[in-house]
């Protein structure tokens, strides 16, 4: 598991897979083609989305284990090592894998916001399980670009391979909202452990010592990826997670404001501020009022 298969390009993936190669920069990969294998450490340079349909351990992505049962889809940004995390026997691969370059979607549109999709960057327990149905609609994109891979290339080409998997993608985040709301069980009692996670932060002294509680500490603390910790977030609140660590830090800082004893410098970096100014500016920003009219008023 020492050893690294690095897949640089297209084509590299295509090899290992026992798969033709129709196109430089874009492939869908049948993985019951592969012969037999055991688990290894697999780097991507290319942008991955995997359709599972066997079982044969979980996939570890960095230090976090994906929730990845039969029928679920992963998505893997350039760049990024994967392994799939067995006793050590050898497994048939069976399913699809739909992989992209960075450089068939430079000068796109999806190539301007393929950072939006923020799945490519989602991490622990958070691959997109799917119903037969999506499934369905997810190997009919795959279907429609595998069309166009062996069509004969024309001028419209490449923006129609662009845009089925733009289309794909974009199926893919009406999934995701379907999931946040169905598998509650999952994600059951997330925004209450991030209610107590910042009460109890502003209870001690690391406001001080470590300053403001970020999006990315605070999912780390419950073993989320920052992206999805924040889509999740914001499905449920209405508001970005940023959006709401601000709200709590408004919240605990009226409740200071009240202490006469203490001027508005004290709350300030007792709440994790580095510049008193900074606080003044948020505060009003969130209120309407600076928290000396806040003082004076209340």
């Amino acid at each position: 598991m020492d050893n690294i298969r690095r897949f640089e390009m297209v084509n590299d993936y295509n090899v290992f897979n026992n798969n033709e190669t129709l196109h430089p920069l874009v492939s869908v990969i049948d993985l019951q083609k592969a012969n037999p294998r055991k688990a290894s450490n697999m780097y991507f340079g290319f942008y991955t989305v995997f359709l599972k349909e066997v079982q044969c351990g979980n996939l570890r992505y960095g230090r976090h284990t994906y929730d990845y049962q039969e029928g679920t889809l992963v998505f893997i940004a350039p760049g990024q090592v994967i392994s799939v995390d067995n006793p050590g026997e050898a497994y048939q691969p069976k399913g699809h894998a739909l992989v992209f370059h960075a450089d068939l979607i430079h000068g796109t549109p999806l190539g301007k916001q393929i950072q939006e999709y923020s799945f490519f960057g989602y991490q622990s327990n958070e691959a997109l399980h799917l119903s037969e149905r999506e499934k369905r609609i997810v190997l009919d994109c795959f279907s429609k670009i595998e069309y166009e891979l062996e069509h004969a290339i024309d001028k419209h080409s490449k923006k129609l391979l662009v845009d089925n998997i733009e289309l794909l993608l974009n199926y893919c985040i009406r999934f995701y909202d379907r999931q946040f709301i169905t598998r509650d069980k999952v994600h059951q009692g997330i925004l209450e452990k991030f209610e107590t996670l910042l009460s109890n932060y502003f209870q001690t002294d690391k406001p001080q010592t470590i300053g403001l509680p970020s999006v990315a500490d605070c999912a780390k603390e419950m073993n989320l990826s920052a992206g999805y910790f924040g889509d999740l977030i914001k499905k449920e609140t209405g508001q970005s997670a940023q959006e709401y660590i601000q709200a709590k830090v408004i919240n605990v800082a009226k409740e200071r404001i009240y202490n006469v004893e203490k001027s508005i410098s004290e709350v300030a970096y007792e709440l994790g501020f580095k510049y008193p100014q900074h606080f003044t500016r948020l505060f009003k920003q969130k209120t309407g009022m600076t928290p000396y009219e806040y003082r004076n008023l209340n």
